[in-house]
């Protein structure tokens, strides 16, 4: 494979066989989206043996493919003094533990004081990295560990992982109701047909698998840890809302919030309080780009989900000695 700024060439290899157009190139340049590739496919920016193609068409293997990148106007993410804390820190990578409130990456309506812009006040090399070397995200009220790249070897090497899910993420969510045991979800996100800003389980989103345990059950709520194969926008919130367990305090996919019968007046205040996902990003495994070690980190409950589940379990106690 050959590549310039701005023209990619490679021939699309036997193994390819069968696959879409637009999976079997985002394979290929690992490098780009595969939603920048289906932008370039929909352009006309993509030649395959002389021909314009489908992102839809199937590959055999073989074919020659010439790609025209589009300049891209960039973006100038500014360094600035947001409090993180790091968990683990050397020379590939770097593990943080994010706090709720704090938004991942620069935006319209959030323009300033992210954790991108913390990173980049840590370690202006960062700049140089897409997304200052961020692999994946957590929503901005969803708390817990993140992996950031310090290299573009390390970037890459971590995007693999996930790709072939040997980079292990664990949760655990406070939900409403109490499940009879634990199980997996394997169902399809995407966005919602009524409301784009949600998102659902709809035939034709991207395949999403959660598996989820019960850790420990109250009257009406329940600690689930739970484990993503995939990592879709808001994925362990739309499928605990699909089976009929929304998390505490969601304030896209919860509902009204649910009270065990009797329940004292300290648990009714905790939950009212309690206005955002009740969700902790608990375990991170990875192996180390750089050595080729398995490693793994931990980041206990943030104080607010600790006092949500002491106060849950106190009720519950109080009610079996009654």
């Amino acid at each position: 494979m050959q590549a310039d700024e701005k023209h990619l060439k490679c021939e699309i290899p036997p193994t390819c066989e069968g696959m879409r157009m637009d999976r079997a190139l985002a394979a290929l340049f690992p490098g780009y989206s595969r939603s920048a590739i289906q932008k370039w496919l929909k352009q006309g920016l993509i030649v395959v043996d002389d021909e314009i193609p489908s992102q839809r068409d199937r590959v055999q293997g073989g074919e020659r493919v010439e790609v025209v990148v589009p300049e891209i106007q960039s973006v100038v993410w500014r360094p600035e003094p947001v409090a993180l804390t790091l968990v683990h820190e050397d020379e590939h990578l770097i593990v943080v533990n994010k706090p709720a409130g704090l938004v991942v990456h620069p935006g319209a309506g959030n323009p300033r004081n992210t954790l991108v812009n913390g990173l980049l006040h840590h370690d202006s090399s960062l700049s140089v990295l897409p997304r200052a070397g961020i692999v994946h995200r957590l929503d901005k009220d969803t708390t817990g560990l993140m992996v950031v790249a310090r290299t573009e070897a390390a970037r890459l090497a971590l995007i693999d992982q996930l790709a072939k899910r040997s980079l292990g993420r664990t949760y655990l969510a406070v939900v409403q109701g109490v499940p009879v045991s634990g199980g997996t979800i394997d169902e399809p996100v995407g966005r919602d047909r009524h409301d784009r800003r949600r998102m659902a389980v709809v035939s034709g989103g991207k395949p999403a698998v959660t598996h989820f345990r019960v850790e420990r059950r109250y009257r009406v709520h329940t600690l689930l840890r739970c484990k993503l194969e995939s990592g879709r926008t808001h994925q362990i919130r739309v499928h605990m809302r699909h089976i009929g367990f929304p998390l505490v305090g969601d304030p896209v996919y919860g509902g009204r919030s649910r009270f065990p019968p009797d329940a004292m007046d300290d648990l009714r205040d905790v939950l009212r309080r309690f206005n955002r996902q009740a969700l902790h990003a608990w375990k991170l495994r990875l192996i180390h780009p750089g050595t080729g070690t398995t490693m793994a980190w931990e980041a206990p409950l943030p104080f607010d989900m600790m006092a949500l589940c002491e106060v849950l379990a106190t009720d519950s106690e109080r009610t079996r000695g009654d």
